[in-house]
């Protein structure tokens, strides 16, 4: 009888031990939107199976706005988020400093008015495309960018807006990373919007993940995970077979393209920039 007792408390222990290892290894994200988050969530996974093969992901049932999805990783409700790096967010969260998208994100094309190619067509320097006004999300880490090199910002909050504001002309475009503006232009075919043919706005900028201050394992387990990624090749496997990147890199027509480049003042200093296998330069793709 006692030995009986004695079995099913071990078992009782050993279950509550499984449960905690497993609860402890569930990551909880923002709800995902269209295929260019899902990327985030593929490299996401493939990082945590590096370092964690018992990992989950599970996505929030909805979505939160970026400085709503701060506070609720402080409070320990959410698990981590990605963004573009601003110092702000650096100062709130612990940032995984290597880029998840090979500092794609510093590679700009605009979305425009179809109609409104013409504007751009003779700009070839900086100087010039400060006559014309961009859209940005408030927060946003390259908003800050584009305003300390002198060009005009008009900002909004919600992300969904700077398309209709686009449309209704309250500024002339809105700088997209390469692989953005095809899928957001066909997901709204109703306004008569188009990728400007010309020009590429070039910074240095990264999306990093980022977690909670005092989370330092799972920051931890995330950058191993990366390294051993990037080291065994899976992450350029997963990044360059990826549809969505294969078609912005054959759609953008970078070689024939007038990159205007401009300076990122705000990159913090410990941003692994002599790390060449983190970034990519689409301007020798």
């Amino acid at each position: 009888m006692q030995q009986k007792k004695w079995l099913g408390t071990l078992l009782l222990a050993f279950s509550f031990l499984i449960t905690t290892q497993a609860q402890s290894s569930e990551i909880v994200i923002n709800k995902v939107a269209g295929e260019k988050e899902q990327l985030v969530v593929d490299i996401l996974s493939l990082v945590l199976s590096k370092s964690d093969t018992a990992a989950t992901v599970r996505q929030r049932s909805e979505g939160l706005p970026q400085s709503r999805l701060v506070e609720e990783i402080k409070l320990g409700n959410v698990d981590l988020m990605w963004a573009g790096v601003d110092p702000t967010l650096e100062s709130e969260l612990l940032p995984v400093r290597i880029p998840i998208l090979k500092g794609l994100l510093g590679h700009r094309i605009f979305t425009i008015k179809a109609e409104n190619q013409a504007r751009f067509d003779d700009i070839t320097t900086l100087d010039e495309l400060k006559q014309l006004k961009a859209g940005q999300g408030t927060v946003w880490g390259d908003t800050q960018i584009l305003k300390n090199a002198g060009i005009p910002v008009i900002t909004t909050l919600k992300y969904s807006n700077l398309f209709l504001m686009l449309e209704g002309e309250r500024f002339d475009y809105f700088p997209r990373a390469i692989h953005e503006p095809w899928s957001e232009i066909e997901e709204r075919p109703e306004l008569n919007l188009a990728v400007e043919k010309k020009l590429m706005l070039v910074y240095p900028f990264a999306m990093y993940f980022f977690v909670a201050k005092d989370n330092q394992a799972l920051h931890d387990k995330l950058y191993q995970g990366f390294e051993m990624a990037i080291a065994d090749g899976s992450f350029d496997e997963l990044f360059f077979s990826n549809q969505l990147i294969k078609d912005a890199l054959s759609k953008t027509n970078i070689k024939n393209r007038t990159v205007i480049k401009i300076a990122n003042p705000a990159m913090h200093p410990d941003t692994p920039i002599d790390r060449k296998e983190f970034w990519l330069d689409a301007t020798r793709l």
